[in-house]
Formats: structure tokens, sequence, C-alpha cells
């Protein structure tokens, strides 16, 4: 493995477990406020995915001697500030769950001037960009149509929960 490919994928992996802490605090925090969660049959789907993503990156980088591709490394750098964005934006409200808050107003500030769902735009760019790096280009494709069909479960619930 690259050096500079482990590197890469140990401060990603680093960056998701840092999330999914954030994300229980804020859902316990949500939940203790009164906010239900809303469709959570299809929750280990989008865990399971997300770790066969990262999983299957680190076994296929372990068994390459290729470069880092810098350019899209430099797209993914984006794309992390675009992370960073909407996580901020939505403060304690974030989660990796559908937790309504009843009484709550949507959030229409940062991204979300722009997008309904911001965050699901980072993560369809994610699981593209990340295995670019790595020459794995069959790999992100795979994972881009696998993630955009949890997607479409994915937001028709939030939806539906957000129009409650």
């Amino acid at each position: 493995m690259p050096v500079a490919g482990g590197l890469i994928l140990g401060l990603v992996t680093l960056q998701r477990l840092g999330e999914l802490v954030l994300a229980r605090r804020n859902t316990e925090r949500l939940l203790g406020q009164g906010a239900r969660e809303a469709a959570p049959g299809h929750y280990p789907l989008i865990v399971a995915l997300h770790v066969a993503w990262l999983v299957g990156l680190w076994v296929l980088v372990w068994r390459t001697e290729g470069e880092v591709n810098w350019g899209w490394f430099a797209v993914f750098v984006v794309l992390q500030g675009l992370r960073v964005w909407v996580i901020a934006t939505l403060g304690a409200r974030w989660t990796t769950r559908i937790i309504v808050l009843p009484g709550a107003p949507l959030v229409a500030t940062g991204p979300y001037r722009f997008l309904s769902h911001p965050n699901y735009v980072v993560v369809v760019g994610e699981m593209m960009v990340l295995p670019l790096c790595f020459d794995l280009a069959w790999y992100g494709v795979l994972f881009t149509v696998l993630n955009l069909v949890v997607l479409r479960i994915r937001i028709r619930a939030e939806e539906a929960a957000l129009r409650q």
C-alpha cells in the first residue's frame, strides 16, 4: 500500500468514526428534547453500504502500488469542506439518522439556501471521488450507483417525515 493512500484512508476512517460519535451525541440530545426518529428501518442499510465502501477501499488500496491522483484528491478535499459546512450549518441538529424535532423550523441557511439535501450531494461525490484518487473508477461507479438506490429510499423517508 502506498503510504499516502494509507494516510488518506486512515484520516477518512477517523473522520467517519468521529462523525458517528457526534451524530450519536446529537441524536441523544434531540431525542431528549422530544424529537422522534423517522423511518429507522433503512438505517442499517446505509451503515452497511458506507462500511463496505470504506473497507473495500482499504482492501483494494492495500493491494496496489499505485500513486495517489492528487488532482482527484484536491476535489475530495473540497468535498470535505462542503461536508464541514453542512455539519456546521446544522450544528446540534446534524445526525446520521432522520430525527425530527416537532416545531423546529427547517434550516434554510448555509448550503441549505441552495439545496434541500446538500449532505447527500456531498456523499454521492465522495463515493465517486475517493476511489478516483486511487484509480478505482469502477469501484466509485459501483458504490455511487448503490448509494443512489439507498438515497432514493432515504430522501423519500426524510421528505415524508419533514412534511408531518
